[in-house]
């Protein structure tokens, strides 16, 4: 089962990067750290990642982004893959002020609307009685209840992952090809209708850690002359496929190709993949 190592508190720092400095970077870091297993004898050592995002119909979790709140979340449902047999993530991103926290619970696909209901799922549908899987699926279906966070939005990339290869304390990301479509179903399907391609051509470098701060990685922002910035998928992507956009396709639910592309550029239009 495709999945990655789970950092349930740890510390990020994002670059929105070339191509040319991302194969820098994999170059230096491949001195420290091991290929993800899942990227082993993938084109561009990458697999797909694929994320359904939760929102209210006022954009709540989307506008605490963009107005920069310290302690804020995101509720989203990540899979790999169109498997009906495969699980779904539910994942809680926590922000609180520089910490990042996540909480994780798999369950099958047959549980979800269950979930989207506000409802803790059969217990056939939940593939972990472990303590903290659980806790987040409580805590995952009560904000679903408390703020009815319904699908709003589909985030898809490739990922290049680099991992510490005794311990979880070290991660860098690479992420290609970083594309948004709105998703007003929960469909968990890797089909996008009319993608926004969020950075263009740049890449998204992340560099997390749960301990101590690795000394090399000054090193490496050094070596690639790159300065910190903010890159969030979701509401980047929102932004650029245009709020009012994404509420009629919700509200509707219509096909996003419908209204889009007669509203935006066509250069920032990218097919899926």
């Amino acid at each position: 089962m495709l999945g990655d190592r789970l950092q349930l508190q740890r510390y990020e720092m994002k670059y929105v990067v070339s191509e040319a400095a991302a194969l820098m970077a994999r170059d230096f870091v491949r001195a420290y750290l091991e290929l993800d297993e899942n990227g082993i004898s993938k084109e561009n050592l990458s697999y797909p990642v694929h994320s359904t995002y939760l929102d209210s119909d006022g954009l709540k979790l989307f506008h605490e982004t963009v107005n920069g709140n310290k302690n804020r979340y995101k509720l989203r449902i990540r899979f790999y893959d169109d498997d009906p047999n495969s699980p779904l993530f539910l994942e809680i991103k926590k922000r609180c002020d520089n910490s990042i926290f996540k909480q994780r619970c798999t369950i099958k696909r047959a549980g979800v609307a269950d979930v989207l209901e506000g409802r803790v799922p059969a217990q056939t549908n939940v593939l972990s009685r472990d303590p903290k899987q659980l806790r987040a699926l409580d805590d995952f279906t009560r904000l679903c209840l408390q703020h009815r966070f319904v699908p709003k939005g589909h985030v898809a990339y490739l990922r290049e992952a680099w991992i510490s290869a005794h311990d979880n304390s070290v991660r860098v990301t690479i992420d290609r090809a970083v594309r948004f479509d709105a998703e007003p179903r929960a469909r968990f399907s890797t089909k996008m209708n009319a993608p926004v391609s969020v950075f263009g051509n740049m890449v998204v470098l992340e560099l997390k850690f749960t301990g101590r701060f690795p000394m090399w990685f000054n090193e490496l922002v050094r070596s690639l002359n790159i300065m910190q910035r903010s890159a969030a998928k979701y509401a980047d992507g929102i932004t650029l496929f245009g709020e009012e956009n994404l509420r009629t396709v919700c509200r509707n639910r219509i096909s996003p190709m419908n209204i889009v592309k007669s509203n935006l550029p066509e250069a920032i239009f990218k097919e899926a993949v």
